[in-house]
């Protein structure tokens, strides 16, 4: 058994339980974890919310989201951006997306302990970065996806997309060096991903009026230290609404409980943990009786929206209680993250 997850004041253990039978209850059959009963899943927030479940130990329904992800994997080592209940509706790749897999595979490693696991889910995260690799560009970012017919790539690269992919690339270099086999090009992406999200953000395309593009360098662990500080600080007051959580985009007046819960684990990163547990408190008002999460709030005219209970929004709750009530042996996946390899080393 491993401690559930509680904040003093904020979320009790049984609280935090509820949220994940809240998303267990979402689940479909197949073991996707779409966005809510009968939306859509995409393979980046089927992940966070199987990552959820380890941190409640729902070990089974866990497993059976990742290999709901391994029996989808294309031959390629890709999966559809979007799909619904089983059909494919968006057959492109997206390079976060993919990549994210290795981040919920290692974590459900740290959890459980399961060298089993491990083993089997090594040739789905091999497959997946072993493609997402080849999506980098000379100057170490990251093109965001690409065609799956054609097999062109969309040259953009976005911050936000860029700085999940370098937590991804060190968390699948864990992985590799575990199961023995070591992967010396995946430290070289990672290695240049990094560089590029500290030293030169310019080659990225500019940020977006998205609060991740703010924050998620810090979240993905490329940036920390009083850089990272620097980097929150910047932007606290265009974003934070006080007592409501954070604005999903800088000039509407709409907060959203996924992206407040995901600054509160870049803040925790960095250290500053009571504003952390500030954060974490003030979107209790998406709080539904069933444990689950309202996604956002327009707070302008008190209306939820959309209005709808999302897997995610409640994955990223439990996320960033484990992280700051350091509960269970995956607390430190997103304070943890490497910001240096060594090739050989």
């Amino acid at each position: 058994m491993i401690p559930t997850p509680a904040i003093a004041g904020v979320l009790t253990a049984q609280q935090v339980d509820a949220t994940g039978a809240a998303i267990a209850a979402m689940q479909e059959d197949s073991g996707a974890l779409p966005w809510f009963p009968g939306g859509q899943t995409d393979p980046w927030d089927h992940v966070e919310s199987a990552m959820a479940l380890s941190v409640t130990g729902r070990f089974a329904e866990a497993e059976a989201a990742y290999d709901w992800s391994r029996r989808h994997q294309r031959a390629d080592g890709s999966w559809p951006i979007r799909m619904l209940v089983g059909r494919v509706e968006d057959p492109n790749v997206d390079s976060n997306f993919c990549a994210y897999i290795a981040v919920g595979v290692w974590h459900h490693f740290l959890i459980t302990g399961d060298d089993g696991f491990l083993e089997r889910l090594w040739p789905t995260v091999w497959s997946a970065i072993d493609l997402v690799v080849k999506f980098q560009r000379p100057d170490g970012a990251f093109r965001w996806g690409g065609d799956h017919l054609t097999g062109a790539m969309f040259d953009q690269a976005q911050i936000t997309g860029n700085a999940s992919i370098f937590q991804a690339l060190d968390c699948a270099i864990r992985i590799a060096d575990i199961v023995g086999q070591p992967e010396e090009d995946w430290i070289r992406a990672h290695g240049a991903l990094g560089e590029a999200l500290r030293e030169r953000p310019e080659i990225f395309e500019p940020p977006s009026d998205h609060s991740m593009d703010w924050y998620y360098p810090i979240l993905g662990g490329a940036v920390r230290g009083r850089a990272g500080q620097e980097v929150i600080a910047e932007r606290w007051d265009e974003f934070v609404v006080a007592g409501k959580g954070i604005r999903c985009v800088d000039h509407r007046p709409w907060v959203t409980g996924a992206e407040t819960c995901e600054l509160a684990l870049a803040v925790d990163a960095l250290g500053d943990t009571d504003d952390a547990i500030a954060l974490v408190d003030s979107i209790q008002h998406l709080r539904d009786p069933d444990g689950s999460y309202w996604t956002g709030l327009v707070f302008s005219d008190g209306k939820r929206w959309p209005v709808e209970k999302s897997c995610w929004t409640s994955a990223a709750v439990v996320l960033a209680a484990d992280a700051i009530s350091r509960s269970t042996p995956g607390h430190g996946i997103f304070r943890d993250v490497r910001q240096s390899l060594a090739v050989g080393g």
